[in-house]
């Protein structure tokens, strides 16, 4: 492999592992909220109206997922061309 494609890797590479952490600490977040969610709702009359994650929590966990793969396309689309130089 020549100089030019391993640095172009080392660049995917870079733009890749931030996001997919970032994937994995929101499907954590997501998951800590359901899981919060749920213990609410557990401990609420059966008449009471169910609860929801509120909008702006939704939102962010949408951005940070389209962050996240938008990162790893990156990556990717970094990655095959560095295939073909």
């Amino acid at each position: 492999m020549a100089l030019p494609a391993l640095l172009i890797n080392v660049v995917a590479l870079a733009v890749a592992c931030p996001g997919a952490a970032l994937l994995f600490i929101t499907r954590l977040r997501e998951q800590r909220a359901m899981a919060d969610l749920s213990a609410q709702s557990e401990d609420r009359a059966i008449d009471q109206p169910m609860l929801f994650l509120d909008v702006r929590t939704e939102r962010a966990h949408r951005l940070a997922y389209r962050v996240g793969f938008a990162c790893l396309a990156l990556a990717l689309a970094t990655s095959w061309l560095s295939t073909h130089l």
